[in-house]
């Protein structure tokens, strides 16, 4: 792996990351990675995973350098599969955290390219039920207030 930082010992983004095992990688970087799939999850070809080099289950509790490496690693991704094998758009796909649907307890996002005619559905279907008191946006704004520089 190319940085110091922690890895789980359960993890297989990080056993891949420390050389444990095989992995088809597309991208090494000090602070974000990409690899493909194994084939039976591929969702369209070309479906690639941008993962954090250091354990972080979600864009909850990765550090900010390393999540933005992340953003930066999945752009650039997206812009080869435009200029390499075609692709019309992408989805970037992403669960983190507790009941989120995550299958692999480390940040990673699903960058899938896209074509016309695809057959390809990724959009969710459905809304979710749980419904949210009263003053739940003006709490969200106090603490995005509170934690960060930017009001917008």
């Amino acid at each position: 792996m190319a940085d110091s930082s922690p890895m789980a010992a359960d993890c297989v983004f990080c056993s891949l990351l420390n050389g444990d095992g095989s992995a088809d990688w597309v991208w090494r970087g000090p602070l974000a990675s990409a690899l493909l799939p194994r084939r039976y999850g591929w969702l369209a070809p070309g479906h690639t995973l941008v993962i954090s080099n250091e354990h972080a289950v979600g864009v909850q509790d990765v550090s900010s350098d390393c999540l933005q490496e992340v953003a930066l690693l999945v752009q650039r991704v997206a812009q080869q599969m435009a200029a390499t094998i075609g692709a019309q758009g992408v989805n970037v796909l992403n669960a983190s955290g507790q009941n989120s649907d995550q299958s692999v307890d480390h940040l990673h996002f699903h960058v899938v390219p896209r074509w016309a005619d695809d057959g390809l559905d990724t959009w969710v279907h459905g809304k979710s039920s749980h419904v949210l008191g009263a003053g739940w946006l003006d709490d969200l704004r106090a603490g995005l207030l509170s934690t960060g520089s930017d009001s917008r």
